[in-house]
């Protein structure tokens, strides 16, 4: 197979390749069993080592084990001949892994002969259409079609249905230290988080202080201009930062501002704070004067 005929297929989705077998369904849509070319012991199976998926959540698994043993397998595992009755998988890793769980001693599969290329080819594409790939999987498969297969961005864009700017964006997560990476991967920052901390001094720090508060990506970003303005301004650095409050107090002031009609703002710390109520004419302080007098 030339690379000009893979990627060509390959653009026309994962149907030109191993037919609508292992297409997701249609919600609503009747399930119909597929015919399987065999049925196979189990442990004659194995999973595609080159893979990008790495990471199966273990209560879906389950779910899933649970649903096996009430209906069976009705999409078949698509596979190919490694030896004499031993199998590879090429797409339905969950559902083989699924199987285990559920005590299956055989499986139903769907056997295509094809090459190395073309099954981490199907097994990426597969993935990334499922959306089963966490963003640093999905970036790492990029990167292996690439680096062994001489794939543009332009190409994986074609291929999987998405902008070329979603591709870089993708393998520039690839530059994030290994702490930040392990985030990625296991859902504690998403990619918009960890995009935004490539360009900045200490990504491995910020990321820490990004998990621990809990910020949203748009405080991300916020957090990340500053450092790279600190990195650029070295009087920036210096400059008195505005105060980070928390959401108790922010409530506090909004209920302070409605009842006075005024501008309330609260600083407090572990040794205490200040209480500011602005005003604009001497009606209004003339008003706060007697709203205290009162209490």
């Amino acid at each position: 197979m030339n690379d000009d005929s893979s990627k060509r297929r390959l653009g026309r989705g994962l149907a030109a390749l191993i037919g609508e077998m292992d297409q997701p369904l249609q919600s609503g849509a009747p399930q119909a069993p597929l015919n399987p070319d065999r049925r196979v012991p189990i442990e004659f199976v194995s999973r595609n080592p080159r893979n990008p998926r790495r990471q199966f959540d273990e209560a879906e698994l389950q779910d899933l084990a649970s649903s096996i043993r009430q209906h069976g397998i009705v999409q078949p595992v698509v596979v190919r001949t490694v030896g004499h009755d031993r199998y590879e998988i090429i797409a339905g890793e969950r559902r083989w892994r699924a199987a285990q769980l559920a005590g299956f001693t055989e499986i139903p599969v769907i056997v295509r002969d094809v090459d190395d290329r073309t099954a981490l080819e199907i097994a990426i594409v597969e993935n990334v259409q499922r959306s089963d790939l966490n963003p640093l999987e999905e970036a790492l498969g990029y990167e292996q079609l690439i680096a062994e297969h001489g794939y543009t961005q332009n190409d994986l864009g074609d291929i999987i249905g998405k902008s070329r700017s979603h591709v870089a964006n993708s393998l520039r997560l690839l530059k994030l230290p290994e702490p930040v990476r392990d985030m990625l991967s296991d859902g504690s920052l998403s990619a918009g988080h960890a995009r935004a901390l490539i360009p900045t001094s200490d990504p491995v720090a910020l990321a820490r202080n990004i998990v621990a508060k809990g910020l949203s990506v748009r405080e991300a970003e916020r957090l990340a201009q500053n450092d790279i303005r600190a990195q650029n301004d070295p009087n920036f650095a210096k400059a008195p930062r505005r105060e980070e409050k928390d959401a108790d107090t922010l409530a506090l002031e909004r209920t302070l501002s409605d009842s006075l009609g005024l501008e309330v703002t609260v600083s407090h710390k572990a040794s205490g704070g200040h209480l500011r109520i602005a005003y604009k004419t001497l009606d209004q302080l003339e008003e706060i004067c007697r709203l205290l007098e009162r209490r």
